[in-house]
């Protein structure tokens, strides 16, 4: 992705975030989340791309970090690992055209049941545009069960083995194989010694292990082609990923909230429609009526929700509801033209049968008002699912330029081949 498409994906960005309006009590519920969006925002403004390294405990992510950026500045326990939270250093190699880099040092992941670590990941996933896993051998079960979360939810993640020098070559390749086949990706597995230690025989003839300078060509070598090739696409897929994933929570809360107001209008469209059909003796002034009441309901749905109505945008969602609210009431709305046609024969009957017809009137407008309140609920769901479809994938929110540049770049299909979009399941009235 070049710099121009990644400045307008950054100015869209800014704009969505400066347009939100949050009341007093969304700002306090979803603080953690919005700071966290903030964070990655400014550093997509300052080009700071984040490589998280994470793995099991001990696996010599903190030597590697150290390694990396020439310094020891994060403490190392080969024994038990040192981590106990997330550490972030900054890394003196720039990407692209003066691009930043920040290393973070996490928490080991098999310390932690299976939930939780679950959470880390997404977590770790989440704060960072790259992911560096860390192996010292086989992968074990929790690490590839960490690296599967890392790859459905859609990280870019390299795997590295470290203490390349307590393996032979053969036995490098043996392994290779072994861990390329369990995790089912064709990525390469890079061979890295973090601390190594070589055997040097002493002038009294006994040998100690000493400390040897780190290998890290092959990390080194193919992290600077990912940055240099694909730098500006990590950094802008990571900030959509953070507004959209922020911009779902918060519909999903506004809806949780609004539930019952929803329940409640709903409801008394139901009742409102339901009377005028009972009342109403005309088929056409049964529909136009029907018709008139989901316009409303839909209205102000949007009003609760807090979705503006104006506009070409306005016109096309209303027919979105429109189409889908005909897919799913066509039945319920063929049904009450024939009960309509029947109620207004049995009436203007009435005065040839001395009144006998309108006994039977009477349950064919009950059964019409039943009807109603049961395709009002429909109506009233889908339009609601269809209203916070569209504020959540609107031209200029982060869920449409997310799949915009999906559409776009191969590189950007390929690590987003697994996310999923949010859709409003729970909560609907």
């Amino acid at each position: 992705m070049d710099k121009q498409r990644s400045a307008t994906i950054t100015r869209a960005l800014i704009q969505w975030r400066e347009g939100l309006q949050l009341s007093r009590r969304e700002q306090s519920v979803l603080g953690p989340e919005l700071q966290g969006l903030d964070r990655q925002l400014q550093r997509l403004q300052e080009r700071q791309l984040r490589v998280a390294v994470f793995g099991r405990v001990g696996v010599g992510k903190s030597s590697l970090i150290n390694a990396l950026i020439g310094d020891e500045a994060l403490a190392t326990d080969v024994a038990h690992g040192s981590t106990r939270r997330q550490q972030a250093v900054p890394w003196n190699r720039t990407w692209g055209d003066g691009g930043l880099l920040q290393l973070v040092d996490t928490p080991g992941i098999d310390e932690i049941a299976a939930p939780a670590r679950e959470r880390l990941a997404r977590r770790v996933a989440t704060g960072s545009d790259l992911v560096v896993m860390v192996i010292d051998g086989d992968i074990s079960a929790p690490e590839l069960a960490a690296f599967r979360t890392l790859q459905d939810s859609g990280k870019p993640t390299l795997l590295v083995a470290n203490r390349a020098d307590t393996y032979s070559q053969a036995e490098r390749h043996q392994l290779t194989d072994t861990i390329q086949a369990r995790c089912g990706s064709d990525e390469p597995l890079l061979w890295v010694a973090a601390a190594p230690r070589r055997p040097v025989v002493l002038a009294d003839g006994r040998v100690r292990r000493q400390a040897a300078a780190a290998e890290l060509g092959a990390l080194q070598q193919h992290l600077d082609q990912l940055l240099e090739a694909h730098g500006e696409l990590l950094l802008a897929l990571n900030s959509l990923r953070a507004a959209d994933h922020f911009s779902a929570q918060l519909l999903a809360w506004r809806l949780g909230q609004r539930q019952q107001a929803a329940q409640a209008l709903i409801g008394r469209c139901a009742s409102i429609k339901a009377a005028g059909l009972a009342a109403n003796p005309l088929m056409l002034l049964d529909l136009a009526g029907s018709a008139a009441v989901d316009s409303t309901l839909i209205v102000q749905l949007a009003q609760l929700y807090g979705v503006r109505l104006r506009g070409p945008s306005a016109r096309r969602l209303l027919q979105r509801v429109g189409r889908q609210s005909l897919v799913i009431g066509g039945v319920q709305w063929g049904l009450q033209g024939a009960l309509s046609l029947i109620k207004q024969l049995l009436l203007m009957a009435a005065p040839f049968s001395g009144g006998l017809s309108l006994a039977p009137a009477a349950p064919v407008a009950l059964a019409q008002a039943a009807l109603a309140v049961h395709g009002t609920r429909i109506t009233g769901r889908e339009a609601a699912r269809q209203l916070l479809l569209s504020a959540h994938r609107g031209p200029a929110r982060p869920a449409s330029l997310l799949r915009r540049l999906q559409r776009a770049d191969p590189q950007a299909q390929r690590w987003l081949a697994h996310h999923q979009s949010w859709s409003p399941e729970v909560g609907l009235p």
